[in-house]
């Protein structure tokens, strides 16, 4: 990896590509809050006192009641189904362009992302919070949350490995855009649903964000080292 000085603007580049500054700015932000949590464990411990207070007064005194029902719609764009038919059809349309080491990376890195986030939840064993009625069933153990890291793998590797194919920054930004905004999105509505702790999503969000940065440099290494696909 090398940091390369261009006039006013420093980038990152590996294998020949430079990194997405909407990429760079996701992993800032997910060190940010890996080290935020860290402190949190140094100075207080689980649930943290804003793990309370944001759960506590989520929903307010008077919720209404579309908001329950699209804070489940909104979750279900984490769910396993939506997010391995999101994978499968996106992989499949790689195919058909023939561009098969993003497929695979693709493939790849979803399958294990999802795998690991398993083994952090049996070896870290938080329960699920109590302090306000779930509004979904949940099951598992809560930390970290499974729906926000696995839509935080998904989304966002789709669009960092995307950004390798294409061609114009507009899309790319688009794609980062949509990826943050669905990721986001998913993670506030499990503090809303009652089934996780802030702490979960956030450590979530970090850990899919720093997940699609490494597949994104190991793709790049790739794409150099065969001299493809574009």
């Amino acid at each position: 990896m090398n940091v390369v000085a261009g006039g006013p603007t420093i980038g990152v580049q590996v294998g020949g590509r430079r990194m997405p500054r909407e990429l760079i700015g996701a992993v800032v932000g997910a060190l940010g809050i890996a080290g935020f949590l860290g402190l949190g464990l140094i100075v207080d411990r689980y649930p943290f006192a804003f793990d309370r207070r944001i759960m506590a007064g989520i929903r307010g005194t008077n919720p209404p009641a579309w908001l329950a029902y699209a804070a489940r719609d909104v979750t279900a764009l984490g769910g396993g189904v939506v997010l391995t038919t999101i994978v499968v059809v996106v992989v499949g349309f790689l195919l058909v362009q023939r561009l098969w080491l993003t497929a695979l990376a693709l493939a790849l890195a979803t399958l294990t992302g999802g795998w690991a986030v398993d083994l952090i939840k049996h070896v870290i064993v938080r329960a699920r919070p109590d302090l306000i009625p779930h509004l979904v069933a949940a099951s598992g153990y809560s930390f970290p949350s499974g729906h926000s890291a696995n839509s935080a793998i998904v989304y966002l590797t789709l669009a960092a490995l995307a950004s390798q194919i294409t061609r114009t920054r507009p899309t790319r930004m688009y794609l980062f855009a949509i990826a943050i905004l669905l990721s986001g999105a998913v993670g506030i509505s499990r503090v809303y649903l009652g089934v996780h702790w802030p702490s979960d999503v956030l450590a979530g969000w970090s850990f899919g964000t720093l997940w699609a940065l490494g597949w994104w440099i190991a793709t790049a290494k790739a794409r150099a080292a065969i001299g493809g696909e574009r």
